[in-house]
Formats: C-alpha cells, structure tokens, sequence
C-alpha cells in the first residue's frame, strides 16, 4: 500500500484509496459511573512456575470468548463505551500532548531487521526555472510487526491451536487477509483513559536489564506508590525503559531478551477489565519464563481476552510529564489504519494531559 502522511504540529492525516474509516454511530452516552466507588477486585498472585499446561489452563479460565456475542470482532474494545470516553475526556486539564511513537527507524540494527524505507517521487529540479505551483510526494515501506515500529495488533495477529479470538478459525485467514478480527474493526478510533505503570521509577533505576520480569506485585506497588488505580475499559502502558536503554548503550537484539510482563500478571489484568494492553517493546518479558511457550503475554491477551496490543510505544517523554505533573491517567487517542483484513497497523498515540 502507498500511503501519504502530512504531519502538522495540530493534526496528522493519512490518505490512502480505497478504505474508508466510518465513525461509530451517534448514541447517547450512558450515565458517568461512580468512579471514586470503584473498588478493583482482589486476585490472589498466581504462581511464578508457570509451563504449558498452565497457560492452556489460563486461556480457558481468562477467555472473553463470547462474552459480547458469538460474532464479536471488537473484544476488549467493547469496554470502551460513551461514557468510558467521557470520563478519559475528562482527565485533560492541561492541554499536554505527548505521542508514544518512536522515530521510525531507517537503519539495520540488531533491533531493526526490517528499516524503514522512503522513495521520494519527485524532486524539484534546482537547474529548472520554478513552475507557478509544483509539489513533492513520496512512499513508503514499512514491516510494522516484530521488535522495531510503533504498532497495533489486531486480535487475528495471533493463534492458539488454529484458532483465534472469539473462536474464528486459521481458514480464515488467507493470502487476502483475516476475514475476522482485523485491524479495520478499529477504523473508528480509540478514545479512552491511559494509565502509566512505570516499573524503572517504581525500582529507582534509569530501565530494566533485559529478561527482567514483571510481576502483579510490581504492578500493584506502583499503584500504591503513584496513588492510581487501572480501571475497567482503561489502556496501559508498562514502561520497562527498553529506549532509554538503548539510547545510552546502544541497540541490543530485543527478539533474544527484553524486560516485560511475566504470564502470571496476566489474571491481575484481566480482572481489571482493561481495553488494550501497551508497552516499549512486545509487552512479553524475553525469555517468556514459561517452559514451552514463547510469548504467552501474545495468546493470553489477543487471543483468550481478545486485548489488542500496542508494541514498541515510546514511554520515555510520557513517563518525563507524568512524573513532572505528578499524574499517571491521561487520554488517549489512536487511529489504526482502517485496512480490511488487516493484522494491525503502525500507529502514533496521543496521550493528552
């Protein structure tokens, strides 16, 4: 696909043929909830010695699987309701904006196996008299998925045994696309509350070394610590500080080791009911941990709880102004590609304090 992006400070537009992305329709809001009453449920911390037979056991016990109906393609995202918006709008008090894109990245790297790449079209001629009016374009190239781009995966990204959330079967997907649960099924946008868990300032350090697990107590200790609460509908972000790292010691091959959630936080978030899960690389700790599983964060979340995942999002100037306005909850916007059949989609956040 060729695609063409104007960036202003205000407003980033992406033209393309073809897709057309078509707002939700206009329905009344359901009443705020009592946010302050909301009280998260307790979850007793699961075992650390996970292996396969744990995660089958934790695809059945976390499944979202029906829960909006047998043909649901959105998942999680059915959490983020009229209301739901209207309370992540009412987060913004100061009018910040902090994208969560990374810098495209255009050179090979043990990170980066798959650069980005642009052709610029047309060039003005400097030996050639200027025209009255003339114009520059250009396209890109781009391998969203793996350990390097900013990106969105939609819920067909991954299988669990041929299938995929809500139950679609692998013969379904063909050379053509994912006939279920493709990136499109977002082409309305997503509008919701983000929470920051910081792990780096929780253990007062500048990132996590490679390998470093996550775990629900870590989760639950910034909580206390930063005096916020994950709350059902809610996206969040886990910072491991994978870029502030790499900025001070260079790229490292992240595929092979990278700091993340350990499996057993998994209930913790499901029980939080949260809408899309985000982190500064895949959201898995690298090695997963799990004998004979490689990235259970992955199948748990996009395929059981039908969570999609946003991967090598830039935490580092958010974690900056959370930490400068003492505030970890925000609003978030993003709009993926609306491409039919699609396995997700670079992306560029806004959190808006």
């Amino acid at each position: 696909m060729s695609i063409r992006l104007l960036k202003f400070p205000w407003l980033i537009i992406l033209t393309f043929t073809g897709v057309a992305c078509t707002p939700a329709a206009n329905n009344s809001p359901e009443p705020l909830a009592n946010i302050a009453a909301y009280n998260p449920p307790a979850v007793t911390p699961e075992s650390r010695d996970l292996n396969q037979a744990d995660i089958e056991r934790m695809m059945d016990e976390l499944s979202n699987w029906g829960r909006w109906g047998a043909d649901d393609q959105l998942g999680a995202a059915n959490l983020i309701t009229p209301a739901k918006r209207l309370e992540a709008i009412a987060t913004v008090t100061e009018g910040i904006t902090v994208s969560l894109e990374h810098q495209l990245l255009t050179e090979t790297a043990p990170d980066v196996p798959s650069p980005f790449q642009r052709r610029v079209l047309a060039v003005p001629d400097s030996n050639v008299e200027p025209a009255f009016w003339s114009g520059v374009s250009d396209n890109y190239n781009i391998s969203y998925h793996g350990y390097s781009h900013s990106h969105v995966d939609s819920l067909c990204h991954i299988l669990y045994k041929g299938k995929m959330y809500n139950g679609k079967d692998q013969d379904t997907v063909t050379e053509a696309g994912c006939e279920n649960n493709s990136i499109a099924n977002l082409s309305a946008g997503i509008v919701t509350r983000g929470v920051l868990i910081d792990i780096p300032r929780l253990k007062e350090v500048d990132y996590l070394d490679p390998g470093t697990p996550i775990y629900q107590e870590d989760l639950e200790a910034f909580e206390e610590m930063a005096g916020v609460i994950v709350r059902p509908g809610d996206a969040v972000f886990v910072r491991t500080g994978r870029w502030a790292r790499r900025a001070a010691l260079g790229p490292w091959n992240v595929a092979q080791g990278a700091a993340g959630l350990h499996a057993s936080a998994m209930p913790w978030l499901k029980a939080r009911d949260v809408s899309f899960l985000g982190g500064d690389a895949a959201s898995d700790v690298v090695p997963s941990q799990v004998e004979g599983v490689s990235l259970p964060i992955h199948v748990l979340t996009i395929v059981a709880m039908g969570v999609d995942l946003f991967d090598n999002q830039d935490l580092e100037a958010l974690a900056e102004t959370a930490a400068r306005l003492n505030r970890w909850e925000f609003m978030i916007t993003a709009a993926p590609l609306a491409v039919e059949g699609g396995t997700g989609s670079p992306v560029n956040i806004l959190a808006i304090f």
